[in-house]
């Protein structure tokens, strides 16, 4: 079952009072990128789910209400829009930062991918 918009939100803002230098934090991945080959996936440790039911289909409806893009810095977090209702809560073991992470299915191909968890973009919208 998927953790409260209460807890993403304090792990959230647990994320934005880290100061320290950290690989995960140079890779600048404040919008949905491509985990670059800088970072190992073993870093990061899961913490929490953003999936509410893993028997159910979630939406594929992305939260984009001022014009955002998948791609943009300043796309809001919304729990229950894609890719966000897909995604899993992740820590860095180095710094302790959390990010959420999904793996992108295509046709030919499988790609994680992953966006630091900011409050400052983080919305509860309703679906």
């Amino acid at each position: 079952m998927a953790i409260s918009f209460e807890d993403v939100r304090q792990l959230a803002e647990q994320s934005a009072a880290v100061t320290a230098p950290c690989s995960c934090h140079a890779a600048a991945l404040l919008a949905w990128r491509a985990v670059p080959l800088t970072l190992a996936l073993d870093q990061f440790a899961e913490v929490a789910t953003l999936v509410d039911d893993p028997y159910a289909e979630p939406t594929f409806a992305e939260y984009h209400p001022h014009g955002s893009r998948y791609d943009s810095d300043d796309a809001p977090i919304a729990p229950r829009y894609f890719p966000c209702n897909r995604s899993q809560v992740v820590r860095c073991v180095r710094c302790s930062r959390h990010y959420l992470r999904y793996t992108e299915a295509g046709g030919y191909f499988s790609e994680v991918r992953m966006r630091a968890l900011r409050p400052s973009v983080l919305t509860d919208a309703a679906l």
